[in-house]
């Protein structure tokens, strides 16, 4: 188990914040419930509700995080709460009467991009001269850079769905169900340390061509290519993986030609991974290579993602994000080829940027894997 974060480290977080949204020409920040406010404060509400929390963090101010009386006690129990001034209203109150002394009326903030619709309305409606912008398009970068610890806790997670994907090889396939597999791995991700199962994607034949596939009744048969897509939180910190499998040990000639398409394709994308180099580059890098195999059409999707306290945030590895990559920068390589009807491919690992190039937080094989 990783040591906790500290008051310092979010007090660090909370100032690099600050100054980011000032060298952004922000006035500052309103972060609400949820990745943003865990990063920065530790702080979880135990459950997401209609009331407002909202922690407000601007350059040379110190932090104020404001919550609902009724929910105080447990915002002052999180890891980071002595780096904050704390605030509180209750029912029957206005709380974006109660926000707005803290606010620059005037003022442009960054927003967490799950915010309630109904509180940013409200503070607009109690500060009509603020205006918001989302912290996805205002600070891309506010998470996207790991220190060390958060990178230790990437790899603890990575390694940890690699044993499961090595467990779930040796289980039995054909003749049971999507949803049969897809309870074995979520069972091994949790043996092997994960607190949260986000997701376990077991694609079986033409349902392989549906990057996004739901696990289902359908019964695994010999001959099939199943897609195995899965991961979750470890120690706060996400895992996602993906490898593709043949049930039984005589794949097609088309098969074993798309898988190593495929696996050709990300090894040319992370083999591209080092600092300044732009984010599309990475998309581009394996688009080629599948283009140039004659299946371009048939991947669909950006080749990655970014991934910390979520499955699934900045930076995107797409067309059109022309962010370069820093060292510290986590995200998925995963090109894929899904052929409707038919089967799909896809082979995914999560690197880091380092000061020379990358590194896998996945290390099973890439090679087709044959099962029962």
């Amino acid at each position: 188990m990783p040591a906790p974060f500290t008051t310092a480290d979010f007090q660090a977080r909370m100032a690099r914040a600050a100054t980011a949204a000032a060298d952004a020409g922000l006035a500052g920040l309103v972060v609400t419930p949820g990745p943003d406010l865990t990063y920065l404060t530790g702080y979880q509400p135990t459950a997401t509700t209609e009331r407002l929390t909202a922690l407000v963090i601007a350059a040379g101010v110190e932090p104020v995080l404001l919550v609902p009386k009724l929910e105080r006690p447990d915002a002052e129990r999180a890891p980071g709460a002595e780096a904050v001034r704390m605030a509180d209203w209750t029912d029957g109150t206005d709380p974006y009467g109660v926000l707005a002394p803290h606010l620059d009326a005037d003022g442009r903030y960054g927003i967490s991009d799950n915010a309630w619709a109904m509180h940013l309305l409200g503070l607009q409606r109690t500060l009509p001269g603020s205006s918001y912008a989302a912290l996805t398009s205002a600070l891309p970068m506010l998470r996207a850079v790991k220190d060390h610890d958060e990178l230790e806790r990437l790899a603890a997670a990575g390694a940890a769905a690699d044993l499961a994907y090595g467990e779930i090889l040796g289980a039995a396939f054909a003749g049971r169900t999507e949803n049969q597999v897809a309870a074995d791995l979520a069972a091994l991700l949790i043996e092997h340390g994960h607190s949260q199962v986000d997701f376990t994607v077991v694609g079986s034949g033409p349902n392989g061509a549906n990057p996004h596939h739901e696990a289902g009744e359908r019964v695994i048969q010999p001959g099939d290519t199943v897609v195995l897509d899965f991961g979750g939180l470890k120690d706060g910190y996400g895992s996602d993986t993906t490898r593709t499998v043949f049930v039984g040990t005589e794949p097609p000639a088309e098969v074993l030609a798309v898988h190593d398409l495929v696996r050709r394709a990300q090894q040319a994308a992370f083999d591209a991974v080092a600092p300044g180099v732009t984010c599309q580059d990475i998309d581009r890098v394996a688009r080629k290579v599948i283009t140039d195999g004659g299946y371009g059409e048939y991947f669909i999707h950006r080749v990655g993602h970014g991934i910390g306290l979520t499955t699934h945030e900045p930076p995107y590895m797409v067309e059109g994000e022309t962010q370069p990559l820093v060292p510290g920068m986590c995200f998925s390589i995963e090109p894929g080829i899904y052929l409707p009807g038919r089967f799909g491919v896809r082979i995914e690992d999560i690197v880091t940027v380092t000061e020379d190039g990358g590194l896998r937080f996945n290390g099973t094989p890439h090679e087709l894997a044959f099962v029962n």
